[in-house]
């Protein structure tokens, strides 16, 4: 047996006994009628760092303070703690002569991770540190568990995923992690309102799969007796409301893919959606670049940033080039000078793509040749432009090759940041590619989009040129804080259950 595995039960029995003591402490304060948990309220009159960062203004003056116990220490009739609240930390200074026999009494016994409320007067201590000289102490919830760093930390990294809750009182990283995700989420919103982009709620719930190339989470509504599914896309009636004249629209909302679970991806995960009329996929490339650049700016103060292991610059000027522009240069084959399906193939397998799992056409070729060989090179933000029809079932065709789409995804450490189309509003070019698709849903391929016969009537009604911007939430915030794993900017990511 390994050191690790047979200090485990000693472990195991320490944990038990203080959990013992916890409840023994709490058992004792009810039998004294002072049970923590029957408090309500606390007025607090100031945050923690409120204090530190205006301390001309507090010295000298009673202020109320509340938070959980980090740290404490006891010098005879004197004790010294931290709390941590909602802004920071901000330390206390309890007299025995300066309170009530009973609060300094009970003080003592208190442990880390209880709750208190705490007023008292501001002041330095000799050592300059801004503190709190207690005057009245309140215990306002206990801890019935000891936090973390009694046994080394947090350092189950499963383990800080199912309990978010007790990573987030431990480790200021994650909470400024969640902290940038909020304020990134915020500075959409803003943006995009400022241009005149309105944000809609869309069902989560749909009849049909559609909007995207996703297996779905399929569920049954009782009532109408059907099955539904969680969607994969909020496309499809964010382009209802461009038809109805919604001109700027655009949705934050949770989506849902029945896939594998890595370091980049989650069965539920955010995603920004957005539409404008009488714009294209340049517009969209424009505002993608100047919503990312300013965010890192205003964030984090700086367009520099490291992201799984690599440095990025996030100014302004990303690089842009075609699908086929980024395979010559890494690949050498020039894909736009093949004309045949076999020859492009046979290009494609002379690289050591892998072409066995999907149709053997010009344009798969093309895409499997830089998504197995290309993407993987792209660290700075790249825009790759103009993809094959074949992968792009809802973008416009380009004019000038009919080919290729008019469609941009953003890469960066070869991650794909988002993906944009000129919007195809061609009804009857739209109807012949989604009965593509349900040919290969009807094949097997349970990923592949169905027919979705009241999208086929809104576009009959005519919709304007639009363009279109999917830009993953998650992805942009690991970008932003330096995380690997998708699993560090979602509050709680799915995990496998601990049974199996």
């Amino acid at each position: 047996m390994s050191e690790v595995n047979s200090s485990r039960p000693a472990e195991e029995q320490e944990l038990s006994e203080l959990l013992q003591i916890r409840r023994d402490k709490l058992e004792a304060l009810r039998e004294e009628g002072r049970d923590p948990f029957r408090q309500t309220r606390f007025i607090r009159s100031a945050w923690s760092t409120e204090i530190k960062e205006k301390f001309a203004s507090f010295e000298g003056e009673t202020v109320s303070v509340a938070g959980r116990i980090m740290s404490k220490r006891g010098m005879g009739k004197a004790i010294f703690c931290h709390i941590k609240d909602d802004r920071g930390q901000i330390q206390l200074y309890i007299r025995a002569d300066e309170v009530s026999e009973q609060e300094f009494k009970d003080f003592r016994k208190y442990d880390i991770g209880d709750i208190v409320g705490v007023s008292g007067i501001a002041f330095k201590t000799k050592t300059e540190e801004i503190t709190v000289r207690a005057r009245q102490v309140t215990l306002l919830s206990k801890s019935l568990r000891p936090l973390p760093e009694k046994f080394h930390g947090m350092t189950n990294t499963e383990l800080k995923y199912r309990q978010r809750y007790v990573d987030l009182i431990v480790s200021d990283e994650s909470r400024r992690n969640f902290e940038i995700r909020s304020r990134f989420i915020s500075f959409v919103r803003r943006f995009l309102e400022e241009r005149g982009y309105m944000e809609v709620e869309t069902p989560v719930l749909n009849t049909i799969s559609g909007g995207a190339t996703a297996r779905p989470f399929i569920t049954h509504h009782n009532t109408l007796d059907i099955d539904m599914y969680l969607r994969i896309a909020t496309e499809l009636n964010l382009k209802r409301l461009i038809v109805g004249g919604i001109e700027r629209v655009y949705e934050i909302g949770r989506i849902f893919r029945n896939e594998g679970m890595d370091t980049k991806h989650n069965p539920e995960f955010t995603t920004v959606e957005l539409y404008e009329a009488y714009a294209d996929f340049h517009v969209m490339m424009d505002l993608f670049e100047e919503l990312l650049s300013r965010a890192s700016k205003e964030i984090l103060g700086t367009y520099e940033v490291q992201w799984q292991g690599k440095a990025v610059s996030l100014a302004p000027g990303f690089k842009r080039m075609t699908m086929a522009e980024a395979v010559k240069e890494a690949l050498g084959v020039d894909f736009m000078s093949i004309e045949s399906d076999e020859e492009a193939v046979r290009a494609a397998k002379a690289l050591g793509v892998d072409m066995d799992k999907v149709e053997p056409t010009w344009g798969h070729a093309l895409y499997e040749c830089f998504d197995q060989k290309v993407e993987e090179t792209l660290i700075q933000p790249t825009f790759i432009t103009m993809h094959p029809v074949d992968v792009s079932p809802l973008a416009k065709r380009s004019p000038a090759d009919p080919r290729l789409t008019e469609r941009f995804e953003l890469f960066i450490c070869a991650s794909e940041m988002g993906n944009a189309f000129s919007e195809l509003n061609d009804p009857i070019d739209q109807k012949q590619r989604f009965q593509k698709q349900v040919e290969l849903r009807n094949s097997g391929d349970e990923e592949a989009a169905m027919m979705d016969e009241d999208f086929i009537n809104a576009l009959e009604y005519g919709m304007p040129p639009t363009g279109g911007l999917g830009i993953g939430i998650d992805r942009c915030v690991m970008l932003l804080t330096g995380c690997n794993s998708i699993r560090d900017v979602i509050l709680f990511p799915t995990m496998k259950s601990l049974e199996k």
